[in-house]
């Protein structure tokens, strides 16, 4: 039987949802998966709704749309709110826990994550956030392999911050977040 796993991650403008989803993807394509990733964000960019949808399968990806997500990264509260009603019952939410504050009752593993304050503290900007959050999936969710992640940062962003983005990652995979 084929594994498929949907994932949306989703956020507002200037939180790098859009490079996060594309990161994974091409961690999973490292893997050896099939990957089908897709993006949209509002004409305002920073600020806006943003978010960034990927598919890994085992097998090829007939249809590529993402309807119910086995995974939900959550970096703001409206993107919670606007898209918790599609993650599937008994699927995995991850929340900024310092941008998402109210986590409503769900049928769901949720991995309070966070990801804006170790951004902050760590490197005195909330830029590094989404690569936090993407170690801690990639740790306590397992989609995608630790090395197949690493390769595909340091391919994915600039020179002068790979060295930042994989501290970032590494301290996201540090994470012993509270499951509730």
């Amino acid at each position: 039987m084929s594994k498929r796993v949907e994932v949306r991650i989703s956020g507002l403008g200037g939180q790098g949802v859009v490079l996060a989803g594309q990161i994974l993807g091409r961690a999973a394509a490292h893997d050896g998966k099939y990957v089908v990733q897709t993006q949209s964000y509002g004409a305002e960019a920073r600020g806006s709704a943003a978010k960034s949808e990927v598919i890994i399968s085992d097998e090829k990806i007939g249809f590529p749309k993402v309807r119910k997500y086995d995974i939900l990264v959550a970096m703001s509260q409206s993107a919670l709110n606007n898209y918790m009603r599609d993650l599937k019952k008994n699927g995995i939410l991850l929340a900024d826990e310092d941008t998402v504050k109210e986590v409503p009752s769900v049928k769901a593993r949720v991995l309070r994550v966070p990801a804006t304050r170790i951004s902050e503290s760590e490197f005195k900007s909330k830029i590094f956030a989404n690569v936090v959050m993407l170690g801690a999936l990639t740790k306590k969710v397992e989609v995608v392999s630790e090395e197949a992640m690493k390769r595909a940062i340091i391919e994915s962003v600039s020179l002068e911050t790979k060295k930042e983005n994989i501290k970032a990652f590494t301290e996201g995979m540090r994470l012993h977040e509270q499951e509730t």
